[in-house]
């Protein structure tokens, strides 16, 4: 084990996570498999929490009168219909790629030190704000190109009233499109090892955040002022209006350029808005 010296730890607290990450699982960590075990467990894990309080929300008004559309339940069909292509796209397409570049590309090199807290911070806003553009312009032509729109991303909106596991219904382009940008984005940045693997992370909880259905008082789009962050709502509304809202995460483009609309909150949040008001 190395010990931290006191400069170290002074200018990065996250120094000790590092170390305890690069002692412990270096090669797991330096394998090029190490992204897609991550983008598959979180996606899975975020998924699953919001399906628990989808089960829930049928027994339990206090966590239904959070759903964007509470009077409609998600139905198993539904649920089983995504899954089925989640589990295809992963199977056919994500593994076997993953297992080629596990074959062909070098283990990552890591760094000694720990990115410093502002550093980490302004890394991955960096990474939100590249990615969020990129989308936003794939997004913007396959919606105004009637070909790419009906052979790659139509299948994403077959869902007009999304819940969680809507997050990864897509055709494999725009599945590779988006797993490229969250690979590549922190490298083109010059992020640190930890930034890329906590980037990824961020990025998939807040996907399956925006298609969760769900709008609830401590979420972003609720804590960051003049509604910068779109947020469940925000998609939720695109799902239903198509022309509309293309931003994954912010909303200054869809101001900027014209595709923003208003959207409409939870009843409960609706509620809580009315009563600020008043």
């Amino acid at each position: 084990k190395v010990a931290l010296d006191e400069e170290t730890w002074s200018n990065s607290p996250l120094q000790l996570l590092w170390d305890y990450l690069r002692h412990n699982h270096e090669e797991v960590l330096r394998s090029p498999l190490c992204p897609v075990v991550i983008s598959v467990t979180m996606y899975f894990i975020a998924c699953l929490f919001y399906t628990l309080l989808d089960g829930l929300s049928s027994v339990m008004p206090a966590v239904n009168r959070y759903r964007i559309h509470p009077e409609q339940p998600v139905k198993l069909k539904s649920v089983l219909k995504a899954l089925m292509l989640t589990f295809y796209n992963h199977v056919v397409f994500v593994f076997p790629a993953a297992v080629a570049q596990w074959y062909w590309r070098p283990p990552l090199p890591l760094e000694d030190t720990a990115p410093t807290v502002l550093e980490f911070a302004m890394d991955i806003l960096g990474c939100i704000v590249l990615f969020d553009f990129q989308y936003y312009l794939w997004h913007w032509v396959h919606h105004k190109s009637k070909w790419l729109y009906a052979n790659f991303h139509a299948i994403h909106h077959e869902y007009s009233q999304p819940f969680c596991w809507v997050t990864q219904y897509m055709s494999v382009w725009e599945l590779t499109s988006v797993g490229f940008w969250t690979t590549v984005d922190p490298v083109l940045l010059g992020c640190h090892s930890l930034t890329g693997f906590a980037f990824m992370i961020f990025n998939i909880w807040v996907s399956v955040d925006d298609h969760s259905g769900y709008d609830f008082p401590w979420s972003l789009h609720n804590l960051i002022p003049f509604n910068l962050w779109g947020g469940s709502p925000k998609h939720d509304t695109h799902h239903r209006s198509p022309n509309t809202n293309y931003e994954p995460y912010f909303s200054h483009w869809d101001w900027l350029c014209g595709t923003n609309s208003e959207y409409l909150a939870s009843p409960a949040m609706a509620e809580k808005r009315k009563g600020n008001k008043k």
